[in-house]
């Protein structure tokens, strides 16, 4: 892991700190730059985005579909999670703990706002840091690319009904127009955009593909950065008022990876899969593509809202949950094997 990669959750905490102290000594600037809109879409926050995400999908090879097919079991774990488990999952965790269990202490008019955050955050699969997860679990490069690729393929179709399915069971309005424009601008667009700039570059070389990557990944970051000092410059007075939500905000976040991550390492290894393909797999259904998110959630909702703050806080503990997740499966990599030579021997009996 990179530097950043490794300390993500300090900086986004320096982020909050240096956000909120902004919001508090220049408000007027911050109102300012929330006012730059066109058809509900901020446009410095758009442009940070755009830097944020075409960086990462330029790691993703579409041409990688067709290594699906050689781990299917895998595969087919990995989008039952994605897809048929994890959003709907966290809709009911939103429901349980921010309607039900902590809404004597939230604002009552935001309610809404964090369940539609949450659902945002789990239905956007992870797009880059996976890769990094992966790496530390020993995991199959070439299925952890296939399965990003899938992934990335599906979420073109399938975010904005999933988003709008969810948040309407959820009784909360849902802004259809905003809702594809977003799609529009913040998966289709940079999806093309990157794939066309990877083929400008591969055309030149591997070697000059991973020099553009290393020269514009410390700007993807900055990007992230930069957005999360505006949001925070936003939330400053919600989160002085009340600053344990971010803590209750953050526990169905919590209990969401571990369930999904755990399940899909169960279902794995159930499968008969191998351990280098059970991790990648229970990883990327335990992480979420939180740029998207948080783009989405600005989009919908405003820089003030409850939803733009939830998806902040998967931002918050992304990296101590999953750093937690990796620690698991490979210390019980182990037990894991046990279970898969089981099956195996199972299978050959009978």
């Amino acid at each position: 892991m990179s530097l950043f990669e490794r300390y993500l959750t300090l900086w986004v905490f320096l982020c909050i700190v240096l956000g909120i102290a902004l919001g508090q000594f220049a408000p007027g600037v911050f109102q300012a730059i929330g006012h730059l809109e066109i058809a509900r879409v901020n446009l410095p926050v758009g442009l940070l985005i755009w830097v944020m995400i075409i960086p990462m999908l330029l790691k993703v090879d579409f041409g990688a579909l067709g290594q699906v097919k050689r781990h299917w079991r895998g595969i087919g774990v990995t989008l039952f999670i994605n897809w048929a488990v994890k959003p709907f999952s966290m809709a009911a965790l939103g429901w349980l703990f921010i309607r039900q269990v902590f809404a004597p202490w939230l604002p009552a008019d935001q309610l809404d706002s964090y369940v539609a955050g949450l659902i945002l955050l789990a239905a956007a699969p992870c797009t880059a840091m996976v890769f990094v997860w992966s790496r530390l679990t020993g995991g199959d490069p070439v299925f952890t690319l296939s399965q990003v690729a899938l992934n990335d393929t599906i979420m073109v179709f399938a975010f904005a009904p999933i988003v709008g399915l969810l948040l309407g069971l959820s009784s909360i309005t849902v802004p259809w127009a905003t809702l594809l424009v977003s799609v529009g601008l913040y998966i289709v667009i940079p999806v093309i955009l990157a794939q066309f700039w990877r083929r400008v570059l591969l055309n030149k070389g591997q070697a000059a593909f991973d020099a553009a990557l290393a020269r514009i990944g410390p700007l993807s970051m900055a990007a992230l950065l930069l957005t999360l000092v505006l949001l925070f410059a936003f939330q400053g007075e919600a989160i002085l008022r009340q600053p344990l939500v971010i803590a209750m905000l953050a526990v169905p976040i919590l209990i969401q990876v571990l369930f999904n991550s755990g399940l899909a390492y169960w279902l794995n290894r159930r499968a008969g899969e191998r351990h280098s393909i059970a991790c990648p797999s229970a990883l990327i259904g335990a992480s979420n593509f939180f740029e998207l998110a948080v783009a989405a959630a600005i989009s919908l909702f405003g820089f003030q809202s409850g939803a733009a703050l939830a998806t902040v806080v998967g931002v918050l503990i992304e990296v101590p949950v999953m750093l937690l997740v990796v620690r698991i499966v490979n210390r019980s990599k182990d037990w894991y094997d046990a279970g898969v030579c089981g099956q195996i021997t199972t299978f050959r009996v009978r």
